[in-house]
């Protein structure tokens, strides 16, 4: 069964998905269940089209990007391996800022 999502970016991380802070969309169906690593793999070929390394290092996101999983910090839910239900919120803030 595809899962579907709210992606929202913020603290100017959206700049780098064309300026769109929020995103509704439907993973392809899988043998297995949808987790975060999954997504940010899907995020990178399916959403970023410049700059990959402001938003992801190695397999993770970049230090500095806050990530919550419908409005709870990720550290607390499993980190890469939260298993995505239907209709979650993902949330990345960037706190990277130029001086």
């Amino acid at each position: 069964m595809p899962c579907s999502l709210t992606l929202e970016f913020r603290g100017g991380a959206e700049l780098l998905f064309g300026g769109v802070k929020d995103h509704q969309v439907t993973l392809p169906e899988s043998d297995t269940q949808w987790t975060v690593r999954q997504l940010l793999v899907w995020i990178r070929d399916n959403m970023l089209r410049q700059q990959t390394d402001m938003f992801l290092q190695g397999s993770t996101v970049r230090p500095g990007i806050l990530v919550l999983i419908n409005n709870i910090d990720w550290e607390l839910c499993g980190e890469l391996n939260y298993c995505l239900s239907d209709n979650d919120t993902i949330l990345f803030i960037s706190t990277l800022h130029g001086g």
